[in-house]
């Protein structure tokens, strides 16, 4: 059989497992170990399951991924994400949808200690969802600066997402941290504006409360200076070089770990459920790392990424032109996938393509990120809509996707100015590294 007729049956099969619920790393590695086999014989095939486990358990790199799960589930465990916003509600929370901007910055916030955008979504469902029902935001407002709030937990540095992409590519992750700053700064500055838009709109979506005094805006910032210090520990040890990332990852694991037994003393069964997210979330990865290397093996024995490439090439667009259609493929996948496995099921074929265009892969690394952070937000599922329709039934589909709709309009604006002025992203890594 053809190789590259083999290659469409695969990803055609690998939907077709993932459509039946198919854990998408297991997926993903069957059908890289059976096309392999097709083309290359079983034995090749089968020495696969053993050596890319391996590989990928042994590279160091990958080790910051565990370090950076559990030193986000520690700082949520700790009170950070709480500490973090209460600061913002306490100088901005009197002003006219001022809650909304307040939990905006603080998933900004909370997002670098996190790393994660469904789990920045959950934190602050719990956290701010309701302070801002309780004074009478409309609940679409309420939701809608979560959900888009949440996705800045994977473009605010350090991002588990970056990790894995500078890794898969091979590209520096310090880099991709650096190139990350100023999109994620103007995310949060749009954000902001798509909340003020909302309440000049409809003044009834959210309204003010009293303004608190001084003493109590002191005594909040003194409260919140843990996230402060874990954030610059880790940040600032990467970008000073005092710290590798693996390094940073780990200072930042026995600060979040100091926090959480100052304010909490040392709770066994709250460590054993902080223990198990992080692991549960860290072996999700590993699987799906495991599963994307062998069918990334399988897609280059078939050829297919050239033939793709040269397919492309053939069409004659611009390079914007197929970059565009990269942006509508992710946006899409975006709605069905989580952040990880979305960026991990198209890498074998979108980095050929993205690399024979002349693009930085730096800057695409980026711009990836963001278009599977609108996925996440985007209707028919959006996976942070489903989060936080878990954690609040009684706030149905509709209000949340209407609450959106500002800050999905905000997201569209950033991608455009970033697609069309590269040198925002690409400019302070130049300048810094």
């Amino acid at each position: 059989m053809d190789p590259l007729v083999v290659a469409g049956i695969g990803f055609v099969l690998m939907l077709g497992l993932i459509a039946l619920h198919v854990p998408i790393g297991i997926a993903m590695g069957f059908v890289g170990v059976t096309g392999f086999a097709m083309v290359a014989g079983w034995g090749p095939a089968l020495s696969l399951l053993a050596s890319e486990p391996a590989s990928t358990l042994t590279n160091l790199n990958l080790a910051v991924i565990p370090l950076f799960m559990l030193m986000g589930n520690l700082a949520a465990s700790a009170g950070l994400a709480n500490d973090v916003y209460n600061i913002a509600h306490a100088f901005i929370g009197h002003r006219k949808g001022g809650l909304a901007t307040a939990t905006v910055l603080g998933c900004g916030g909370f997002g670098a200690v996190c790393g994660s955008g469904v789990a920045t979504t959950a934190t602050f469902g719990r956290v701010a969802l309701p302070e801002m029902l309780t004074r009478n935001y409309s609940p679409s407002l309420a939701t809608g600066a979560i959900a888009a709030g949440g996705t800045l937990g994977i473009i605010v540095p350090p991002s588990t997402i970056m990790v894995l992409y500078a890794i898969l590519t091979e590209q520096f992750v310090v880099e991709l941290f650096t190139a990350a700053l100023i999109p994620a700064l103007l995310a949060v500055v749009l954000y902001m504006a798509a909340v003020r838009g909302t309440v000049m709109l409809d003044p009834t979506s959210a309204q003010t409360i009293e303004k608190l005094s001084f003493a109590e805006q002191m005594a909040a910032l003194r409260k919140g200076w843990g996230v402060v210090v874990l954030s610059v520990v880790v940040l600032g040890g990467i970008y000073s070089g005092i710290f590798t990332v693996n390094e940073a990852a780990a200072v930042g694991v026995v600060v979040a770990f100091l926090f959480l037994i100052a304010r909490h003393g040392f709770d066994l069964k709250e460590l054993t459920s902080v223990l198990a997210q992080a692991s549960a979330a860290t072996a999700m990865i590993y699987i799906m790392v495991f599963g994307a290397t062998i069918f990334s093996y399988f897609m280059a024995i078939t050829d297919a990424p050239s033939i793709i490439v040269n397919g492309i090439a053939a069409m004659n667009l611009p390079p914007l032109g197929v970059i565009a259609m990269l942006l509508v493929l992710y946006i899409f996948l975006g709605a069905f996938f989580d952040e990880v496995a979305a960026m991990i099921v198209t890498l074998p074929f979108v980095i050929p393509v993205v690399q024979h265009l002349g693009f930085d892969l730096v800057w695409w690394g980026i711009i990836n990120v963001i278009v599977i952070e609108i996925g996440m937000i985007t209707p028919p599922i959006g996976i942070n809509v489903m989060v936080l329709n878990a954690l609040r039934r009684d706030i149905n589909l509709q209000t949340i996707y209407k609450g959106i709709l500002p800050f999905f309009v905000a997201d569209m604006v950033r991608l455009v100015i970033l697609v069309s002025f590269p040198a925002l992203t690409l400019w302070l890594p130049k300048l810094l590294l």
